[in-house]
């Protein structure tokens, strides 16, 4: 039993069970902002929502402000959101454009779309020190590592490390799926990001995508009650809508869940769980969507896209990726007990108006705000962040399927559907970076 905060970091997270100190204690928050957050890569956005030069999206990496640019030149930038004068945020808004340039509202200084410094009000002021034009120093300063995978940009405050494909590895399947499925081999956001406040630590979210045994408990009422309007419409029609079976797939039985269900786990707490839900179907909007794919990239090519059996792709520690509906949701870590997170949903380009509703209705079914779905999960996670108050009950349990996964070299598969195997190996990574 651990009755005080250990020096040692390693000592939080065993084989099979973690401290609830990894969840609760402000120190370590503080170290997973440093050593996590600002070490790896992190999401920016998608170069979609910045279509004009001077568009931009505000976000953090871990605790740094940051924006997401479009220069002049058509060019994706990540920058520091800090003028190097006096300090302010320079765009204060989450998004906008900022015209021609960069203004800062305190003293006037001037930056190009690409951070550097254009003019300051009195420059002769500063004759004889050495604040200049040409000094770098006193430019807005871009992440030290941008790079973009088929749109999707992500940031570095590290100056080393593993390159984007190299750190995404296998797990960009999911970014891959999403765009292939696109006609045109491209997605769009969709600009109106639902943006949450959890009143809970941020890895829960990670940990709840993943798992397999709460879907049938947490959301069994939701699930019942959409199964019962589908029945009935079944009945009067012999078809079983979409956007009813999105919902009453939560009814099935655990076993049905524990054998469709099993994931690939990689070294940097990256998880790739397998597809459940048909969604190949042979409605006409289905069969006008796989005509266009067909036009666009041949038959066999179409059917190699649409046959990938992905549902959920976790890339930690911060972004969740659901392929076949175009979802994507993504963290902003505020305390041990808040979280931000961002919930976006994409446009297959080329693709009919219809596969779009689908990404709608899952996005406003399943993932808003206002869905009683997301509202069981929010509950839930604040639940558990005030029950971790308990100080004699030390340890959250990660025992299901604890040895008997399927150890690949570096990647851990599951066996069972039920398997914690994807939680534990979030924290496998947790521990590597922590104590690098």
């Amino acid at each position: 039993m651990i009755k005080q905060k250990p020096a040692n970091l390693e000592q939080l997270v065993e084989p099979d069970r973690v401290h609830r100190l990894c969840y609760t204690d402000q120190e370590i928050f503080d170290l997973e902002m440093k050593n996590i957050f600002e070490k790896t890569w992190v999401y920016a956005g998608h170069e979609s929502q910045v279509p004009k030069p001077g568009d931009y999206w505000t976000f953090d990496i871990g605790r740094q402000p940051m924006v997401l640019i479009r220069d002049k030149k058509n060019k994706v930038h990540v920058l520091y959101n800090r003028c190097p004068h006096r300090g302010i945020k320079l765009c204060a808004n989450i998004h906008g454009n900022t015209g021609d340039a960069f203004h800062c509202s305190y003293h006037g200084w001037r930056f190009d779309l690409d951070g550097k410094l254009d003019s300051i009000p009195h420059l002769k002021g500063y004759d004889g020190t050495r604040l200049s034009l040409d000094n770098p120093e006193f430019s807005m300063l871009p992440a030290p590592r941008m790079e973009s995978y088929r749109g999707f940009v992500f940031a570095s405050l590290a100056r080393t490390g593993q390159s984007l494909p190299d750190w995404l590895g296998p797990s960009k399947a999911g970014f891959d799926d999403m765009c292939d499925r696109a006609p045109d081999g491209e997605v769009e956001v969709v600009p109106n990001c639902y943006r949450v406040i959890q009143q809970s630590n941020w890895k829960f979210f990670m940990e709840n995508q993943l798992d397999v045994s709460h879907p049938m408990v947490t959301h069994e009422s939701t699930g019942r009650a959409a199964l019962e309007v589908e029945d009935k419409i079944f009945k009067r029609t012999g078809e079983r809508p979409m956007n009813y079976h999105m919902l009453s797939a939560f009814t099935w039985p655990t076993q049905r869940w524990n054998e469709l269900l099993q994931t690939a786990n990689y070294p940097n707490g990256h998880s790739v769980l397998g597809g459940y839900m048909a969604l190949r179907p042979k409605d006409p909007d289905s069969l006008a969507y796989e005509r266009a794919l067909t036009a666009k990239v041949g038959e066999k090519r179409m059917n190699e896209i649409l046959s990938v059996n992905i549902h959920h792709v976790i890339y930690y520690p911060c972004l969740s990726v659901q392929s076949p509906l175009q979802q994507l949701r993504c963290l902003r870590p505020v305390s041990p007990g808040r979280t931000l997170s961002e919930i976006w949903h994409f446009r297959l380009k080329g693709a009919p108006e219809a596969i779009y509703q689908r990404s709608l209705w899952y996005y406003n079914l399943v993932n808003s705000p206002s869905t009683m779905v997301n509202a069981d999960d929010l509950e839930n996670w604040n639940r558990i962040q005030r029950g971790l108050q308990a100080e004699e009950m030390e340890w959250l349990s990660f025992h299901r399927n604890y040895g008997q996964d399927t150890i690949d070299g570096d990647v851990i598969r599951t066996r069972e559907g039920l398997s914690e195997a994807p939680l534990r190996n979030q924290f496998r990574a947790w521990k590597k970076y922590m104590t690098a």
